[in-house]
């Protein structure tokens, strides 16, 4: 299993309030990986990415998702490595471009699993 679909698990596991599917589609590039619903009803996507740096790497087509659909999309990033200690982090797909240029030192909307999962959980209440 690779590291997306570890973070995925973890992220399945963590959030008991939402329905997650996954989106494998090779003919549309640029889609996230998963679809969020939750109990309130409210519909987002997931773009996960795993990194052992500070830099994240987005496709042209992930990055013009992300520009064209600014709400309800969100980034989920975990860096491992020494230093890092597994640090799991949200960003609003909103603001993609700002985290393509500054990395993980870009303030996150959400640090930590638990928080991740609670702000999705409670979208739309």
């Amino acid at each position: 299993m690779g590291p997306e679909a570890k973070l995925y698990q973890k992220l399945r596991k963590n959030s008991k309030g939402i329905v997650w599917t996954r989106l494998e589609n090779i003919s549309s590039l640029g889609n996230p990986d998963v679809l969020g619903y939750n109990t309130f009803g409210h519909f987002f996507t997931v773009e996960l990415k795993v990194t052992r740096g500070n830099k994240l790497k987005f496709s042209p087509h992930q990055i013009a998702w992300h520009v064209t659909h600014p709400k309800n999309t969100f980034i989920i990033a975990e860096a491992l490595g020494p230093r890092s200690s597994k640090l799991i982090q949200m960003f609003r797909g909103s603001r993609i471009v700002e985290l393509v240029a500054c990395g993980l030192k870009l303030e996150a909307c959400c640090s930590g699993l638990a928080a991740c999962c609670l702000m999705l959980q409670e979208l739309g209440a």
